[in-house]
C-alpha cells in the first residue's frame, strides 16, 4: 500500500491559502479517482482507494501543520509501509509559483511541516512533491504562507496543483524517475521584446 499525504492546516481560515497546496492536491486526487476522504483516524482525515492499480491512503493531518509529524508516523507504523511508499506533497515558497519539484529523498528545507514529518518518521528517505508558491515580496513569511490566493496567482497554482496531483498517480504507475522526468517543470520566463535603441557600454 502507498500513502500520498497532502500538508496543510485544518479549518474554514485556511482553506484557499498558500500553506495548503498539498491538501488542495490530495483534494484533487481523490476527485480525480472517486476516493473519498471523511474517515477521521489517526489525527488526520483519511480515505482509501485505487490508483493506477494499487492501493492507496490519501491522508490531511489534522494536527496544524507544524505537527503534521505526528499523524504521519502514527499511519506509517499502524500500517507497516515501507517508507519509500509514503509521498508527501507540500507548499514552497523556495519555488517560483506555479512550479513542482519531485524529488526521492531529502532534508525538510525551511519548511516546518517537512521538518516534523523527518523528525517523527527519524528519516528523509521518501519521496516528495514540492508546489512552488513563489516568494513573499517582502511580507513576513508567516502572513504570506498562510495567506488567500490572490486573484491574480489563482489559475497558476490551481494548475500546479492539477499537476501535482497527477505526479503522484506517475510515481505509482510509472515510478519515480519517470515522474521527475515529466513533471519536475518550471513557469516558462517572460519573453522580453529587445529595445529599439541599442547601448553601447
Amino acid at each position: 500500500m502507498f500513502v500520498i499525504a497532502g500538508l496543510g492546516n485544518p479549518g474554514r481560515k485556511y482553506e484557499n491559502t498558500r500553506h495548503n497546496m498539498g491538501f488542495l492536491a490530495v483534494d484533487k486526487l481523490a476527485e480525480k479517482y472517486d476516493i473519498k476522504i471523511n474517515k477521521l483516524k489517526h489525527k488526520a482525515l483519511v480515505g482509501d482507494g485505487i490508483i493506477s492499480g494499487r492501493k492507496v491512503l490519501l491522508v490531511k493531518p489534522q494536527t496544524y501543520m507544524n505537527l503534521s509529524g505526528d499523524s504521519l508516523r502514527e499511519i506509517v507504523s499502524y500500517y507497516n509501509i515501507d517508507i519509500e511508499n509514503l509521498i508527501v506533497i507540500y507548499d514552497d515558497f523556495d519555488l517560483a509559483a506555479g512550479s513542482l519539484r519531485i524529488r526521492k529523498k531529502g532534508s525538510a528545507g525551511s519548511h516546518n511541516g517537512m521538518k516534523s514529518v523527518v523528525q517523527q518518521l527519524q528519516s528523509e528517505n521518501f519521496p516528495r512533491i514540492r508546489v512552488g508558491i513563489g516568494s513573499s515580496g517582502g511580507l513576513d513569511w508567516k502572513d504570506f504562507v498562510t495567506g488567500r490566493i490572490g486573484t491574480g496567482e489563482n489559475d497558476i497554482l490551481a494548475e500546479a496543483v492539477d499537476k501535482a496531483a497527477d505526479a503522484a498517480a506517475c510515481i505509482l504507475q510509472k515510478g519515480i524517475d519517470r515522474a521527475m522526468n515529466e513533471y519536475n517543470i518550471k513557469p516558462k520566463p517572460e519573453r522580453k521584446e529587445p529595445s529599439d535603441e541599442k547601448r553601447n557600454d
